[in-house]
């Protein structure tokens, strides 16, 4: 018998149905391949173990599910042991942004909440992030969400983030209102590239309004956005990030009526309580910074 196969019935039989056990199931895997590699188990064993509609255990489903539940149940208390104790370590996926301008308070805060806290740091977007999740690579992302997250991707939102444009402190551009009234927009546009979140909500609304307003220059992070705004080579996009301080000479516009980018973790499965924390002080910190 093939232990995969065995793991995967063990979810099925424990939720009662393939779709239940999908989603509870700590890594990417589809309905259709649960079912195929359980059937693939029932031809090995020349056995039916459950009926389909409505649920029920075979009373071979039955005795075998009773003979791997203890195994499979007893796996992560078995993983703490041999780790030494309760689990301290988190592999953690986010953008460049967030791991300059957010994870090190949080990471700080976590290290105070169990001390014996380690941690692993990888880089992506969104898209990036999921794979790694689906891959068990990650235990948990966090990053701006702009597109719909993969099926039995767990998210839970962190704050919503606002827009704005970085201008030069004389400019007489006051809101948003002050550009889209021009004739024709010739003002350099400095954005992130284009595969990055923002640049790709910012655009999106624009086309809704019938607005071009193409990039001049795309550049690698924030930071460089506000140093080439204050050099006076064009209007910044950016967001409006509390602790970010901004160059000399340049002030925030914020885009009010520009749609938000929620800010989310990210995780397969069921989050340990490690993960919990996390997530509890993410909010925290996300709370005091954005109010």
């Amino acid at each position: 018998m093939n232990v995969h196969h065995l793991e995967l019935f063990y979810y099925v039989a424990k939720h009662g149905g393939v779709s239940a056990a999908a989603r509870q199931i700590p890594y990417g895997i589809q309905q259709p391949a649960i079912s195929a590699q359980i059937l693939q188990l029932e031809d090995s064993l020349g056995l039916t173990l459950f009926q389909r509609r409505p649920f029920q255990l075979s009373a071979e489903g039955q005795m075998l599910f009773e003979h791997i539940e203890p195994f499979f149940n007893g796996l992560g208390s078995l993983e703490q042991r041999l780790r030494g104790g309760a689990e301290t370590r988190l592999r953690i996926a986010t953008p460049e942004i967030v791991q300059r301008e957010y994870l090190p308070e949080l990471l700080s805060r976590m290290r105070k909440r169990v001390p014996q806290f380690h941690f692993t740091l990888m880089n992506g977007r969104q898209a990036e992030i999921e794979a790694r999740l689906l891959a068990q690579e990650a235990d948990l992302g966090l990053s701006l969400i702009t597109d719909k997250p993969t099926v039995g991707m767990n998210t839970r939102e962190l704050q919503r983030m606002t827009m704005v444009l970085l201008v030069p402190e004389k400019s007489r551009i006051k809101c948003m209102a002050d550009v889209l009234g021009m004739d024709r927009i010739g003002l350099p546009l400095i954005t992130l590239g284009s595969r990055e979140a923002l640049p790709r909500v910012f655009g999106d609304e624009l086309r809704t309004r019938g607005v071009d307003w193409l990039p001049t220059l795309e550049l690698g992070g924030l930071d460089l956005v506000a140093k080439y705004v204050a050099q006076g080579f064009g209007i910044g996009l950016s967001m409006h990030v509390p602790r970010m301080k901004l160059p000399a000479g340049i002030r925030e516009v914020p885009l009010d009526d520009f749609p938000m980018i929620p800010f989310c973790a990210l995780w397969m499965g069921r989050l340990t309580p490690l993960g919990e924390s996390f997530l509890e002080e993410s909010r925290t910190l996300a709370v005091e910074l954005f109010g």
